[in-house]
């Protein structure tokens, strides 16, 4: 059996592919929820991973990582990565651009900081998730 390279272009080409749908129909959940429905932070955010996950699971193990596997071990282990990640990369950006904004000098208010820190948030959690689903959810046995 061929060991897997822990950075496969074709991969991560395909991960990006998903990941376009992901974002754009996310962004617009979460931007929508925290502008319009004045949703907070973790709220907003956090509704654009409910609302991308299904769609995510789905393309990314028959598409990125070819899973054949049938177990609901699968799902449990995408829940806790997708749960991990997210805490992670928005409980990273939040303060990083609020610390940014002060030493900066910004002044900027509130919810534009928080707006920032979505993005910072999403970035981080691309590249937390990518690992934690090659390397823990759709791992080959």
């Amino acid at each position: 059996m061929a060991e897997r390279k822990l950075l496969d272009i074709k991969e991560i080409l395909k991960f990006g592919s998903v990941g376009i749908l992901n974002t754009i129909i996310g962004t617009a959940v979460m931007f929508f929820a925290y502008n319009i429905l004045h949703c907070g932070y973790w709220v907003s955010s956090a509704l654009n991973y409910i609302v991308g996950s299904i769609f995510s699971f789905w393309a990314n193990k028959h598409f990125t990582f070819k899973s054949s596997q049938k177990s609901v071990g699968e799902i449990v282990r995408f829940i806790i990565n997708i749960t991990i990640c997210y805490m992670l990369a928005y409980g990273i950006a939040e303060p990083l651009v609020r610390k940014l904004g002060e030493n900066l000098k910004l002044n900027l208010p509130r919810n534009i900081l928080e707006q920032i820190a979505m993005l910072f948030g999403m970035c981080f959690f691309v590249v937390f998730n990518f690992f934690g689903q090659k390397l823990f959810v759709f791992k080959k046995q």
